[in-house]
């Protein structure tokens, strides 16, 4: 399946001079969508992952039907204040500022074999972060996978050494 068909370039947003990459064309696209989701869990099966985490928001997209496919629980890590119970907590840099993110403390059991999951990685900030979460919590990152990967930004330069899958490649 061609999936680059089906995501829709945005030239000018959110700023001028970057094209951002639409997933909600493919989103719609049910055969599409499906695919994506098939497709990152014939990449990652031979992880043996408990648990698959998503980031707030559009890796809670793909990651909850992924955990599905797979038979693994789902964990979102959010944005500050958006978690009920105790969590643990990373400041990250961006481009521009720093954000924040967040997951419950008791998120995993001990030793649990995590995958993080997103739409897309650019500079990897974000994936980064997630990454130290998963080991504030004890537990193993043992890979990433996106949908979309800008190559030209180097993201996978800033991520620790463990399987990266991407399904699409810019």
């Amino acid at each position: 399946m061609d999936l680059k068909s089906l995501i829709r370039d945005v030239p000018d947003f959110p700023k001028p001079g970057i094209v951002f990459k639409d997933i909600t064309t493919l989103l719609n696209h049910a055969e599409g969508f499906r695919y994506c989701i098939d497709s990152m869990a014939e990449k990652v099966a031979d992880l043996n992952v408990d648990y698959i985490v998503g980031m707030e928001s559009r890796g809670f997209i793909f990651g909850t039907p992924l955990a599905y496919k797979m038979g693994v629980g789902f964990v979102p890590v959010r944005k500050p204040g958006k978690l009920p119970a105790h969590t643990h907590s990373i400041e990250y840099a961006l481009e521009y500022g720093s954000d924040r993110l967040e997951i419950h403390q008791d998120a995993f059991h001990p030793g649990s074999r995590v995958l993080v999951i997103d739409d897309l990685i650019a500079t990897g900030g974000t994936a980064a972060a997630t990454a130290q979460l998963i080991e504030q919590t004890g537990s193993s990152l043992v890979g990433f996978g996106f949908i979309i990967e800008l190559t030209f930004l180097e993201g996978r330069k800033n991520l620790p050494h463990v399987p990266i899958v991407s399904l699409l490649e810019y």
